[in-house]
Formats: structure tokens, sequence, C-alpha cells
């Protein structure tokens, strides 16, 4: 069995023992959040359900920023995600960086979290380097990310930091296929 699965599954008969937390983020111990963010990499849902439900902050973050809806999109866990949505986990936060939950899916690529995704936040939210969620997609070529984060209202006009947009990106990468897609696709007019 995976020792990281072998983890949860000890740290989840602690968990059970715990009644009530209602802790403060500070004041949660460290082996605590590290078994609520292996649970939302490990798509965990009935493990996170309990941990907020006993106090833990639905958007606790770790040390790089990232909360738990931020990892379990990253890691393609759609039980995870519907669950922290449901439980109002905020969509629309940033890692240190400035990179979304959306942002993390259009650069791994999985449009069925995309599409969980897309609509709850600003579509053309930047991170602190300018970049948008269209510009990751283009990066590594996933074309149906492109087309919904496109149809969603993403502005492919917007420069990032370093002067590029999503089709300079594409370019820059070699990709023709993805150069000719954002030729074809056209900015929604109620997006500019």
């Amino acid at each position: 069995m995976n020792p990281r699965i072998e983890r949860l599954l000890a740290l989840l008969a602690l968990a059970v023992l715990i009644p009530a937390l209602a802790w403060g983020a500070d004041a949660i111990p460290d082996h605590y959040k590290g078994l609520f963010f292996d649970a939302a990499r490990a798509g965990r849902a009935d493990l996170l359900e309990g941990m907020i439900k006993d106090g833990v902050p639905v958007d606790l973050r770790d040390d790089h920023g990232y909360t738990a809806l931020i990892l379990a999109a990253y890691d393609d866990q759609p039980a995870a995600v519907d669950a922290l949505l449901a439980m109002h986990a905020d969509p629309c936060a940033g890692d240190q960086r400035g990179n979304t939950a959306l942002m993390g899916v259009a650069f791994k690529g999985d449009v069925a979290i995309a599409q969980r995704l897309v609509g709850r936040c600003d579509v053309n939210a930047r991170n602190r380097m300018g970049q948008t969620a269209v510009m990751m997609a283009a990066l590594v070529g996933h074309a149906d990310i492109v087309r919904l984060l496109v149809q969603r209202g993403a502005d492919l006009t917007l420069k990032d930091a370093a002067g590029n947009t999503a089709n300079s990106v594409a370019r820059q990468q070699g990709n023709a296929a993805m150069t000719a897609l954002l030729a074809e696709v056209k900015t929604p007019a109620h997006s500019r």
C-alpha cells in the first residue's frame, strides 16, 4: 500500500478520536494539518468533510499558500473538489505566487475539474507574474482547456509581466497546433 495512504488511514483513526476541534489555524497541530492536505491530494472527501466539521478551516493554507482545494484540483481529485466547494472553499484563493486552483488545472489539463471551477471566479485572474489560466493552458498545449476558457470569456489579448500573451507563449514553445487554435478562437465580446 502507498505509504501516504497508510499514513492517512493511521491518522484517520486519530482524527476520529478528536472531538470538535474548533481550532484556530495556528493552534492546529502540524501532523493534523499534514493529514488535511494529504487527504486533499488523495481525494479523500470523507476525511476532508470530517476534519472541516471538526473545526479545521476549509481554506487552511500550507507553507506554500496552497489550500486543500488548490491541491485537490491540481492532483485530479474531482470528489474532493466537489466536497470542498460544497463546504464553501474559496475557489478564487491563490497560493503564494497568486496561482489559483483553475490555473493549476489549466496547467495540468483536467477538463472535468476545470468545468467545476470556471465561472466561480474571474477567468482572467492573474498570478503575481501576470499570467492567466489560458496562458498556462497554452504553455503546455491543453487545447480543450483553452477552448473552455475562451468560451467562458478568457481574454487572449492580455499580457503577462514579461509581455507575453497566450499566443506568444504557444509560439515560444514551438506548438504550431496551439498557435493555430489561438488564431481561430475569438474572445467573446462580452468579456472585453
